[in-house]
C-alpha cells in the first residue's frame, strides 16, 4: 500500500502567521489534532510546518504565555516531514517510528500537498492487510480439506 492509498484528501491547514487563538479555534471547529502550516503559491498549498494540540498545550497553556502573543509560525515544528504519494505503508511507519510523529502531510511530485497520513490511516491500513491475511489462510485451509474428503 501507498501513500495514497490511505491517506486523508481533506486536510486542515492554516498559514504560520496566523494567531495561536485562531489555530486552536480551528482545530476544535474542524475536530482536528493538528493543522499543516502552509505558504500558498497561487493555489498550491506548500506545507513549511506542523502545529498540534500538544504542541498548544506543551508551548502556550503549560507554559503559562498568552495565546494572543504567538502566532502559529512561533510554536510549529518545522520544516515540516512529509512523505511522498507513492512511499509504500512500511516506509511511513520507519519515518512516524524514527521520528516519533503521528502525523506525515503528503505532498504530490511538485511539493504540494496533496493528504495526510495519520497513525490511524496506518492502523487500519494494517487491519486491512492483516484481514485479507487471515483470508487468505482460511481459503487456503478450506480448499486443503475440501481435496481430502
Amino acid at each position: 500500500m501507498r501513500a495514497s492509498d490511505i491517506c486523508t484528501l481533506d486536510v486542515v491547514c492554516i498559514h504560520a502567521s496566523a494567531s495561536v487563538t485562531d489555530a486552536a479555534k480551528l482545530m476544535r471547529k474542524s475536530h482536528a489534532g493538528a493543522l499543516v502550516v502552509i505558504k500558498q503559491h497561487a493555489s498550491e498549498r506548500i506545507p513549511v510546518g506542523i502545529v498540534t494540540d500538544r504542541d498548544i498545550v506543551m508551548s502556550v497553556v503549560a507554559a503559562d504565555v498568552p495565546a494572543a502573543t504567538l502566532t502559529v509560525g512561533d510554536i510549529m515544528t518545522a520544516p515540516a516531514l512529509t512523505c511522498g504519494e507513492d512511499h509504500h505503508l512500511l516506509e511511513i511507519i520507519s519515518v512516524m517510528r524514527t521520528k516519533a510523529i503521528r502525523r506525515l502531510p503528503m505532498v504530490n511530485a511538485h511539493d504540494v500537498l496533496a493528504g495526510m497520513v495519520t497513525a490511524d490511516d496506518v492502523y487500519l491500513a494494517l487491519g486491512v492487510l492483516l484481514h485479507e491475511m487471515n483470508a487468505a489462510i482460511t481459503d487456503e485451509q478450506t480448499r486443503e480439506h475440501e481435496l481430502r474428503v
